[in-house]
């Protein structure tokens, strides 16, 4: 059956010198981009790039705040309490929504990033908190997340609008979390294996995990990370995939 799918990525990581990704290239694949905002990764100036991008390519920008990590890449998980979560939340949102108005853009939707994303798909009290704070600042911004999880429980109850995601170049296991980074099944190098897994999110809903049981997604959105080596041949790949089989790739928010 034919359909809609957004794909995703995970962009403007590059800070000062230090360049992360093909952000190029990838602008001309996906239909929406989850941007860094600072704290993990990128800078003013990056962000300003990628909205500028966003708007010659008809890419829908989205907020990618993390914890406050670049040592680690917003990847270890940090002892903040739900309030000042929430804040540095609001606060990652305003300054790049701030900086893509200038280039005629503004941000859409908000997927956190990393650490702060497993912690917000598992910990309610937290997703709660971040959920009542973007209800109350920017009640039209779509969050975007995992599957069944705490974040999308909050944001139902809070009034925000809710889109699913499942992930082209992670493994999972069978509980639906993501394969630990470092494991062997954890990232798809293979272009052709992540254009079938795409095909495969789209037409059935689910995916197979890495012990192979099935795990049922019902993605709104599929994602894709810029960091991934070799990431522009893998977007590319799954693109024309989509493409040739009759799926229409669209912004979902």
């Amino acid at each position: 059956m034919q359909r809609a799918i957004d794909l995703n990525a995970d962009l403007g990581e590059s800070y000062g010198a230090w360049s992360m990704g093909d952000d190029e290239a990838m602008f001309e694949v996906v239909s929406s981009a989850n941007v860094a905002c600072g704290f993990h990764a990128g800078d003013p100036l990056t962000m300003l790039r990628s909205a500028r991008l966003a708007v010659r390519h008809g890419v829908v920008l989205g907020a990618h705040p993390g914890y406050r990590d670049r040592a680690g890449f917003g990847r270890r998980a940090l002892d903040v309490s739900v309030d000042e979560l929430a804040a540095e939340i609001l606060y990652q949102l305003g300054a790049l929504d701030a900086i893509a108005r200038t280039a005629g853009a503004s941000v859409a939707y908000v997927k956190a990033h990393g650490a702060l994303y497993h912690r917000l798909g598992a910990d309610r009290s937290a997703a709660d908190a971040v959920a009542d704070a973007l209800a109350g600042s920017a009640p039209g911004v779509v969050v975007l997340g995992p599957p069944g999880s705490a974040l999308e429980l909050a944001a139902a109850a809070a009034g925000i609008r809710y889109a699913r995601e499942a992930f082209i170049d992670r493994g999972y296991l069978a509980d639906g979390r993501l394969v630990p980074r470092g494991h062997p099944d954890a990232l798809v190098h293979d272009p052709g294996r992540a254009a079938d897994r795409a095909l495969e999110l789209v037409e059935t809903g689910g995916i197979g995990a890495a012990d192979g049981a099935r795990v049922e997604l019902a993605p709104d959105s599929l994602c894709l990370h810029g960091d991934t080596p070799g990431s522009v041949g893998i977007a590319r790949a799954v693109r024309a995939a989509l493409a040739s089989a009759g799926h229409d790739v669209r912004p979902f928010a």
